[in-house]
């Protein structure tokens, strides 16, 4: 595992799974929202953002976090390690709403309410990007794909013996 992509449902946990696969392993870790958001909450250029991608795509060892479905695939072909965290919607919604008013690496700046579009976003993930991102999965069965159902299945996961 030296080039690693962890996507899933907003509040499904990647970030935290991120920082300790960073802390198990000494990869760099990138947050794709740190990519692709400025402070004032506008975005860079969709070409700046994806010049910054290649830039860590084609180093030889990262973490990357983050779905950016336009971008999944040319992820996908870089790595060798897939961490999916298909974790139920209700606790997807319960992840965001806990991190509300808190300064979190990644992400600059701090939320301060639950949006309802990215409510209903999270809502609607499991119909509408998860059934693409499985068919990606299939397209790059070479790659060691990961999928956790639940919190507990990270946890083991992360307790497990995989890191010595």
């Amino acid at each position: 595992m030296k080039r690693i992509i962890v996507i899933g449902c907003p509040g499904s946990g990647k970030s935290t799974f991120s920082r300790a696969l960073r802390d198990k392993t000494g990869l760099p870790l990138h947050y794709l929202d740190m990519l692709w958001h400025k402070p004032d909450k506008t975005n860079i250029p969709t070409d700046e953002f994806d010049k910054r991608l290649s830039e860590i795509l084609f180093t030889d060892r990262w973490i990357i976090d983050g779905n950016y479905s336009r971008t999944l695939e040319m992820r996908m072909k870089e790595c060798d390690t897939v961490f999916l965290l298909d974790i139920p919607t209700e606790e997807c919604l319960s992840g965001v709403e806990s991190r509300i008013g808190t300064k979190r690496e990644e992400m600059p700046w701090i939320e301060e309410e639950f949006d309802p579009e990215f409510k209903q976003y999270i809502i609607d993930f499991k119909t509408t990007k998860l059934p693409s991102v499985y068919a990606l999965l299939e397209k790059y069965n070479d790659k060691n794909i990961i999928i956790f159902k639940s919190r507990s299945e990270i946890d083991s996961y992360l307790l497990s013996d995989k890191f010595v």
